[in-house]
């Protein structure tokens, strides 16, 4: 199986209670407050003009005029691109979401994974994720411009820029430079299964060819377009964001916990023991993320309320 946060279902299997918060994702636990939606979107298939609303509102939230697609959810993207290139020889800066690497062998791609991002050069397919998860490592866009022309195709997932959005290369998407974006961490409403993929009018359309008429559902197209035109609420919540990761690296350094990165939405801390550490959160019902080739590190999402700030603080160990 391939390993996620989010796995809330096994924590409660493995140690008891119903009362959990999930901090193993990096998903915003203060979620864009959701509206009353028309019936219409619930009942009817989803039209073109909705779509065409969506994606309006998408490029000018990412600050693109580049073609795009909406798809359910960035991991759809991640999925369908080993499908819509020969498979080749693929490489992704690691580590990183493991489902890049998964996705292309599972479509019969050779995979190599990579520490430096200089060594992507000469890929038929290179993949970086920025920022990146779990690391939080930035990389300069004119570096990744420069790079889109040393492989056959650069993908850049983005699924963390929102808080950063100067990262973004959404604005020189092209047939050789794929840009991902995610819709449900930031918002806070990653059950829509809502993402977006920027590229040349090619690989668009082969992206289109293969989500079908109606990839994305109707509440989705209408939460979507709602609030990415909502430019108070991304603003407010990239404030508030700043502060809490502030706090949350301070209870880490309590702990003896050093940062290894992070975004605006999780933050990766060297451990003695990930997962010592996991389980003595997880007796306060609150889950956190190790990684298999690491055992030292441990990934917190934030808490979205004062009660979840205080059950962390209090389970959060004392430097020993």
């Amino acid at each position: 199986m391939r390993d996620h946060g989010g796995n809330i279902d096994q924590a409660q299997a493995r140690f008891g209670g119903l009362d959990w918060i999930d901090l193993s994702t990096g998903i915003n636990r203060c979620p864009y407050p959701l509206p009353d939606l028309p019936a219409h979107v619930w009942t009817d298939l989803p039209t073109r003009a909705a779509q065409n609303a969506l994606m309006q509102a998408a490029r000018h939230a990412y600050r693109t005029d580049s073609l795009g697609v909406a798809l359910a959810g960035a991991q759809a993207a991640i999925q369908m691109i080993p499908h819509l290139l020969t498979a080749g020889h693929a490489k992704v800066l690691a580590p990183t979401y493991n489902e890049h690497a998964a996705c292309l062998r599972a479509a019969g791609w050779q995979v190599t994974e990579v520490d430096e991002i200089g060594a992507l050069a000469g890929a038929d397919l290179a993949i970086v994720v920025n920022p990146n998860n779990p690391d939080g490592r930035h990389h300069d866009p004119k570096r990744l411009r420069a790079l889109s022309q040393q492989v056959g195709c650069l993908v850049v997932d983005e699924s963390f820029a929102d808080a950063v959005p100067d990262l973004s290369l959404a604005a020189h998407a092209c047939d050789r430079l794929i840009v991902l974006r995610s819709f449900g961490k930031f918002w806070g409403l990653a059950g829509l299964r809502l993402g977006f993929a920027f590229a040349g009018p090619e690989r668009v359309a082969g992206l289109a060819e293969m989500a079908g008429p109606w990839p994305v559902s109707g509440p989705a197209l209408e939460m979507g377009r709602i609030a990415l035109t909502d430019a108070a609420w991304h603003d407010q919540t990239c404030t508030r964001l700043r502060a809490d990761v502030a706090r949350l690296d301070t209870l880490a350094q309590r702990a003896g916990w050093a940062l290894v990165g992070g975004t605006a939405l999780f933050r990766t801390y060297a451990t003695p023991d990930a997962a010592r550490a996991q389980s003595t959160l997880a007796r306060a019902q609150i889950w956190s993320r190790i990684f298999p080739y690491s055992p030292h590190w441990l990934r917190l999402g934030l808490p979205g309320n004062t009660a979840e700030w205080a059950r962390l603080a209090a389970a959060i160990p004392g430097k020993t």
